[in-house]
């Protein structure tokens, strides 16, 4: 099952996403956690008791500062790589997932060495001799394949959370992000003819702006050189389009002069 920014809001009791500080989604069956590429300021989240695998769209919460996991579908201790970003992460409770079976020291060193900011690990203080421990018997964890086209990927899954909700993305986000670009606000009556589901043609517009959103929440985690290089291409991108004006109109004028000859 999906997590939907409808179930969110009713479990925290929130208006926005963005006020969303605690959430409790314990045993709700889910599989889906997308929805988290739209909620960074969560707090406490409680995932336990269900069927994720897949902790991608939890990297972009940067007051995240404990998570509870116990009794997922977690195949590999290589998901952890997501939770990196996290400086605030002190609490991780990951026992009884798939990726936990093996030999319970080597686990716990390797989640550390990993996470050496951990204060509490399965319920369990963290120890500043297992810190250090970790550093040379923990083995090093790298980022799971897929990440990138996960986390490309979740404009296309925001389009089925809208189909029964017209206004659930909220405007005040999409105009606050609208701002920073230098964009006009959108007036509400603009707003609701893009979350309308309608037709496909209504539908393109909704597309968009989600793409739009997903790439400013994304450029939130680069660094200054990765950043250089979103804009270089960018630039590169603004010169082809304004070169493909010109020689349309190029093309425009020299068939206005030949229908004039003629």
């Amino acid at each position: 099952m999906k997590l939907t920014r409808k179930l969110v809001l009713a479990k925290a009791k929130a208006s926005d996403l963005d006020s969303v500080k605690k959430l409790n989604c314990w045993g709700c069956s889910v599989s889906d956690i997308s929805i988290f590429y739209q909620i960074p300021n969560v707090e406490v989240l409680t995932l336990s008791v269900n069927s994720i695998s897949s902790l991608s769209p939890l990297a972009g919460c940067h007051s995240l500062g404990e998570l509870y996991l116990r009794r997922n579908s977690i195949q590999s201790l290589a998901e952890l790589c997501h939770l990196r970003s996290l400086p605030r992460l002190k609490v991780l409770w990951l026992a009884e997932n798939p990726c936990c079976s093996g030999e319970p020291a080597k686990y716990r060193l390797t989640v550390l060495r990993c996470l050496p900011r951990l204060q509490k690990l399965d319920n369990q203080v963290v120890t500043e001799e297992e810190v250090s421990l970790a550093l040379t018997h923990g083995e090093d964890i790298t980022t799971p394949p897929g990440t990138v086209q996960d986390q490309l990927t979740t404009d296309e899954m925001a389009d089925v959370d809208t189909e029964n909700d017209p206004l659930s993305y909220n405007m005040e986000e999409t105009n606050k992000i609208r701002e920073q670009l230098g964009m006009k606000p959108l007036a509400r009556d603009k707003f609701a003819s893009l979350s309308s589901p309608g037709t496909k043609e209504a539908k393109l517009p909704l597309k968009k702006t989600h793409t739009l959103e997903a790439v400013l929440v994304l450029m939130k985690d680069l660094d200054r050189e990765e950043l250089h290089v979103v804009y270089t291409v960018a630039q590169n991108r603004l010169q082809l389009d304004r070169v493909g004006t010109g020689t349309l109109s190029n093309a425009m004028q020299a068939a206005k002069t030949t229908d004039m000859q003629h």
